[in-house]
């Protein structure tokens, strides 16, 4: 059987992040490699939580409500972890809608300042 473990630097390449964000990540207990004297080894369970957390960072959560989650998982199962997603996916696609309204209107606010100027420079 092949070895599924990847090592900490693997781990760093496969996800696409820093070796000081992996430690921050272990710091914070999101993730708990085994260790062998000095080496950091990741198994399945960790790559699972690591996807998990970069796609709840890609959506705009905050790493403790991601720890939340990962501990409701360990002690009440994927049903309560489910549920609890859902809840709070809704409260950040609200935050999102409205942090996409205050683009679109900053983004207006400058198109029509710069055409503007743009015209009064023709003059």
């Amino acid at each position: 059987m092949p070895d599924t473990r990847l090592s900490f630097k693997e781990m760093c390449a496969r996800f696409d992040v820093t070796p000081r964000t992996l430690r921050y990540y272990e710091y914070i207990e999101l993730l708990h490699p085994e260790r062998e004297g000095r080496s950091r080894f990741y198994g399945p369970r960790e790559c699972a939580r690591m996807t998990l957390i970069l796609r709840g960072r890609r959506f705009g959560f905050q790493l403790e409500e991601i720890r939340q989650w990962l501990l409701i998982y360990e002690h009440e199962g994927t049903e309560a972890q489910n549920r609890s997603w859902v809840e709070a996916a809704t409260r950040q696609l609200g935050e999102l809608e409205e942090q996409r309204r205050q683009l679109d209107e900053a983004y207006n606010e400058l198109r029509g300042l710069r055409d503007e100027v743009a015209e009064s420079l023709k003059d």
